[in-house]
């Protein structure tokens, strides 16, 4: 379980493509120096599995084929900075919003508008998932727990702050790039109690709501 809030910002040393997947190694002296074999990490928006420690400052892993279907991942090159957060601790603040780091799809970013107060970003993503966006409500975009400012049919808005813009990748985003997109699993669950229960619309306007 992950909050959004970025840990480091690593860097892709070594890739490695093969028949099931990818196997990779990324730069990131504070977080490697804090996992052991088989810790969670979150990468860009997806939880990954720590198989290696290098000198305590890198860490390797291998992502599954269903993993690069569902992410940006196959367009990493090496040099490719990445948004790195580890696991929750039972004891630690929750700052941003429940993250499980399974990525829903990818997004296409239509447009960046900067600002001295900040950044907006559009970015388009199938309208199957409209169901799962909530004005004001949560998303994780690349990892980092952002607040949707407006809400289209397939399309969405995120604002993030200078501060926000420091600390994580977004800073790189670009027209066209794609983005790891986790919608927020709260909703999901919602949305999916309803789809099962024999709650409707008619219904709740009939009983006076």
């Amino acid at each position: 379980m992950f909050t959004g809030l970025i840990s480091e910002i690593g860097m892709v040393r070594e890739m490695a493509h093969f028949s099931g997947g990818l196997r990779w190694t990324i730069h990131a002296p504070g977080i490697a120096s804090e996992v052991v074999v088989g810790d969670s990490v979150n990468v860009s928006g997806a939880c990954q599995t720590v198989e290696a420690v290098t000198d305590g400052r890198a860490f390797s892993g291998t992502s599954i084929r269903e993993t690069l279907d569902a992410t940006n991942f196959d367009s990493w090159t090496v040099g490719h900075r990445v948004n790195l957060e580890l696991a929750l601790r039972a004891s630690d603040r929750f700052g941003g919003h429940f993250v499980s780091g399974h990525v829903d799809c990818t997004g296409e970013v239509r447009e960046v508008r900067r600002g001295a107060d900040g950044h907006w970003v559009d970015i388009a993503f199938a309208p199957r998932y409209d169901r799962w966006v909530i004005a004001k409500g949560s998303v994780a975009i690349d990892g980092v727990s952002l607040t949707v400012m407006q809400k289209r049919p397939g399309l969405l808005t995120v604002s993030f702050i200078p501060e926000t813009v420091s600390k994580t990748t977004l800073s790189d985003l670009r027209r066209g790039g794609l983005v790891n997109i986790e919608f927020d699993m709260l909703v999901k669950a919602v949305v999916l109690d309803l789809a099962d229960s024999h709650v409707t619309e008619g219904l709740l306007s009939q009983s006076g709501w």
